[in-house]
Order: structure tokens, then C-alpha cells, then sequence
């Protein structure tokens, strides 16, 4: 995986390479006119690169256009059979792709969980939000198949969840 992301950066850079050899003049003229990038203008151009290069791979078109290197990592995971998505539906009938290695625990799945409602709360532009996953978790259970996930030592393979296995919340009885 990492050396397809390498084949496409070098051949980009070709590209670039070629262009400016055959237009020499224009590029001496922007060379002149730009100063370096402060952090921001390189973030952003980073992104529009990184943007494109996921567009165009065939295993990580399916990640959003600002990714993180853990979302990659997962990815990547998933293609070579390390880890597993586990679909948790909400109380609204959203399912949420969760992915966790495959010797997870409850314990991964949740802050998996927690992570994924950060980054898409970020996203959205509601970052500032804040959750109470104590609230959350004494309040609500994981549950799959007939049984509460109640032990969050307990590996997710040991209350039989394994790939696309779709858990529910629900609402824990005082």
C-alpha cells in the first residue's frame, strides 16, 4: 500500500518535472513571485495532495478527504485482514462503520466509537461539542446477538463479533 502512495508521488513529480522542463520561463517567473509557505498554506496544500492521491487509489477512495494517518492506518489494516469492521447501529437507525483489530476487546470498541464521533463531530464543524462517554456507557449497552456486552475485557471474537457484525446500542434498565 505504502508503495503505491510512493509510485503516485514520484509519478506526479515527473509530471511536474516534465511540465516545467518544457515551460522553463514560467516557472522561473513563479519561483520569483512566491515566498516560502507558512504552515497553514502548506497544510492546505498537503491536503488538496492528499485529497486527490485518495481519490484516485482504488483501497482509500473511501475515506473522506481530510484523513488522518490513523484512518489510513485502519485501512490498511482492513486490507490485509488485521482488523474488521464492526457496523453499530444508534438509537436513529444510523449505522456507524466502526473498525477495530481484529483482537479486540469491548473496552477498543468503544473508545473505536468515541474516536469516530470526535472525528465527525470535528468535520462538522462541531468540535467544540463535548460528549460524556461515562455518561454514554452508564446509560446505554453494546449489545449483539442476545447479550450485552458487559465485560470490557472481554475480546469481541469471544461474544462472536467478527467482520461486518452489526451491534446495537441500548438503553441499560435501572
Amino acid at each position: 500500500m505504502e508503495s503505491v502512495v510512493e509510485e503516485k508521488m514520484e509519478s506526479m513529480e515527473d509530471k511536474e518535472r516534465e511540465h516545467e522542463e518544457s515551460n522553463p520561463q514560467v516557472y522561473d517567473q513563479q519561483d520569483q513571485q512566491h515566498a516560502p509557505l507558512n504552515h497553514k498554506e502548506f497544510v492546505e496544500q498537503f491536503q488538496d495532495f492528499l485529497s486527490e492521491l485518495i481519490v484516485g487509489d482504488p483501497l482509500l477512495q473511501d475515506l473522506p478527504s481530510q484523513v488522518t494517518v490513523e484512518e489510513i492506518r485502519s485501512q490498511i489494516a482492513l486490507e490485509h485482514g488485521q482488523a474488521m469492521t464492526v457496523n453499530v447501529r444508534r438509537g436513529d437507525d444510523k449505522v456507524l462503520p466502526i473498525v477495530v483489530l481484529q483482537n479486540a476487546t469491548v473496552a477498543d470498541l468503544k473508545k473505536a466509537i468515541r474516536h469516530y464521533f470526535h472525528l465527525n463531530l470535528n468535520r462538522d464543524g462541531d468540535g467544540d461539542r463535548h460528549i460524556s462517554w461515562r455518561y454514554v456507557w452508564k446509560r446505554n449497552w453494546l449489545y449483539f446477538n442476545g447479550q450485552k456486552l458487559t465485560e470490557d475485557k472481554t475480546l469481541l471474537k469471544d461474544y462472536g463479533i467478527f467482520n461486518s457484525s452489526e451491534v446495537t446500542f441500548i438503553k441499560r434498565l435501572r
